[in-house]
């Protein structure tokens, strides 16, 4: 009982504590102080707790709630609690109950919810577009050639958003459920970024945005090419595209005895301070209209997240209104 992660209480006909673990005594008084001969009232005020006792001495099946408990923090408990018998002709002489901790459990599943409402979503307004305008051409507008390229135009926009929106769900799902395979190597990171600069030049000359790759040209790091040009573009697209028009994107590289830093900064308009805990999650935007406009998914900064991870390094943001955002890949000397 002492060795238990869940808390464990036992009560007799009067509903006093007759034994208990430490999870238990932690859960009740915020010490390891023994609950002995207290009555359950004087524990806790929580009528599902008391009812649920109740109910498990009173019957012969398992009485199973889910009971909600504050303190320092919120903590939520699967409790279940059976009827303690001396014998089959003495009848119940008290209860036991287990606390099992199901917090972790229920935050888990409020994500996995809010990512299925996200992604039905993303998917139902290219969609709409979609089959919208696919209808308007199958109407009276056939012979209109200058409505029908700007038709075709907002359906192959939309029908590419959708794509990469469903290419980068099935990547993410695979770098969570660790299907992934690096091939870490020494990487030389100036041409890396100059070859992927010149890949966004249509943007950077869009934007006017100004390049500056302060990384020293023999800088190394030693990472999987593939998936660090992947963090790398996910973050340069993001420094161009969300920059001010005629901004500054600077890329530098620093290191010591343990990690090689990446850094990306830009001179957008920053990111107020309540979204930063949440930017690396998936489809969390800061603003929803702007990112969808620019062509993003959602999942470009969960992907580096996931990548960074799996090359048990990390990435990080900090930001100021009105003075941009800086980007750090952190990532280790050598796996």
């Amino acid at each position: 009982m002492g060795g238990m992660r869940e808390g464990l209480l036992v009560v007799d006909e009067d509903l006093r504590v007759v034994a208990s673990n430490s999870a238990a005594r932690l859960l009740f008084s915020s010490s390891r102080e023994k609950l002995d001969s207290q009555r359950l009232t004087d524990l806790t005020r929580n009528p599902e707790i008391f009812s649920a006792f109740l109910e498990g001495m009173r019957g012969k099946k398992v009485a199973e709630v889910k009971v909600e408990m504050y303190g320092p923090t919120r903590r939520i408990f699967d409790l279940r609690v059976v009827p303690l018998n001396r014998g089959e002709q003495d009848g119940t002489k008290g209860a036991i109950g287990v606390f099992f901790d199901i917090t972790q459990l229920e935050k888990l599943e409020r994500v996995r919810q809010e990512f299925l409402s996200n992604v039905s979503h993303e998917l139902r307004t290219p969609l709409t577009a979609i089959l919208a305008f696919v209808e308007t051409l199958e109407g009276a507008t056939l012979e209109e050639n200058e409505d029908n390229r700007r038709f075709l135009s907002i359906i192959r926009r939309n029908a590419a958003r959708m794509h990469a929106l469903i290419d980068d769900i099935l990547e993410l799902s695979a770098i969570e459920a660790g299907t992934v395979k690096l091939k870490p190597a020494e990487i030389k990171l100036w041409p890396l970024i100059r070859d992927i600069l010149t890949a966004l030049e249509t943007k950077v000359e869009t934007r006017e945005v100004t390049i500056q790759n302060l990384v020293p040209e023999d800088a190394v790091v030693f990472a999987d090419p593939q998936r660090l040009e992947q963090m790398l573009t996910n973050l340069l697209d993001n420094g161009i595209k969300f920059n001010r028009s005629g901004g500054r994107l600077t890329i530098r590289f620093e290191e010591d005895e343990r990690w090689r830093r990446i850094l990306v900064q830009d001179t957008g308009e920053g990111i107020p301070a309540h979204h930063l805990d949440r930017l690396f999650e998936r489809f969390y935007r800061v603003d929803r209209a702007r990112s969808r406009e620019m062509g993003g998914t959602g999942l470009g900064l969960a992907i580096v997240k996931h990548l960074a991870r799996a090359h048990e390094g990390d990435v990080s943001v900090i930001s100021k209104l009105g003075e941009g955002s800086l980007f750090t890949i952190q990532l280790p000397r050598s796996l």
